[in-house]
């Protein structure tokens, strides 16, 4: 079998060699405290922006999850989870693309997905897209796989009980909150509790956090203008909190904020949830150069 992107391939690798990221990453300093015993299997949805342009996210995501007791599997037939084509108005090419998520992840207890944009995506859109009366099969496998799905530090703080003391991280963060996760998941005190737990983490919260950021996937090219008035209010919120890291769960977010950082020489250092958590700053923060 053949791995054409980043993860798949080192994963793959990992496997064939019997290995895990433990070498890699030095998972024996600074693990996380778990509450109980959690010896679950969790099938990883990796997303395409983090395969594509991240993948160290999706590596601290593994981290995360095998320190917290997890057997990870990331399986090759994944694909997009549909959300361009749902956004722009094609349901049958979301339909489609939904059901090979579906049967792709329909052996496991438990999905994870490191982006709060592609689990709402899952959780609340996929049931949808099948009708109750002339689907019924594919509409119980949707809603099951909807019931089964959870964004990364949902899973972490509310299903596992993780808490990171021990783990050094000693700077000044500020928390994105994507659109996704605060208003279709309500995820916002997990991803903060999770980073307080952390030693030395100093959380500054910016003003209008819960704000968007003005990505939203295509809305970023249809309405350039108003997405990047609405960017440069957000870079300016940041600044303001004197971070010098910028974190948050929905790369797309990120990768917007950043560019839009760096396109104006401001020294703040952008990096998913899942990095910071990890400890991991192995490579440089979004759109920095090596």
């Amino acid at each position: 079998m053949e791995f054409q992107t980043a993860v798949f391939y080192r994963i793959a690798l990992c496997e064939i060699q019997q290995t895990t990221f433990d070498g890699e990453f030095g998972m024996e300093a600074g693990a996380p405290h778990v509450a109980g015993s959690h010896t679950v299997r969790v099938g990883l949805f990796v997303t395409c922006l983090v395969d594509m342009f991240r993948p160290s996210a999706a590596f601290a995501t593994v981290r995360l999850l095998e320190e917290a007791g997890c057997e990870v599997v990331v399986p090759a037939a994944q694909t997009c989870c549909g959300q361009p084509a749902y956004n722009s108005g094609d349901r049958e090419t979301a339909r489609a693309i939904a059901k090979q998520v579906i049967a792709a992840f329909e052996t496991f207890p438990h999905v994870v997905v490191p982006s709060g944009s592609c689990a709402a995506m899952i959780v609340k859109h996929y049931p949808g897209l099948f009708d109750a009366e002339t689907e019924p099969s594919w509409r119980a496998r949707a809603e099951g796989l909807a019931s089964r799905t959870s964004e990364l530090t949902a899973f972490l703080a509310d299903s596992l009980g993780v808490d990171f003391s021990g783990r050094a991280y000693p700077r000044r963060v500020t928390y994105h909150d994507s659109c996704s996760s605060v208003r279709e998941l309500g995820i916002a005190s997990q991803p903060r509790a999770l980073l307080k737990s952390m030693d030395g983490l100093t959380l500054a919260e910016m003003t209008d956090r819960d704000v968007c950021c003005g990505f939203g996937g295509a809305f970023a090219l249809k309405y350039s203008e108003i997405s990047n008035a609405i960017v440069s209010q957000k870079v300016e919120r940041v600044v303001e909190t004197g971070a010098e890291v910028l974190t948050g769960a929905d790369l797309g977010c990120l990768m917007n904020i950043a560019g839009k950082l760096a396109r104006e020489g401001r020294a703040v250092e952008v990096r998913h949830i899942a990095e910071v958590l990890a400890g991991d700053d192995s490579e440089p923060g979004l759109c920095e150069e090596k």
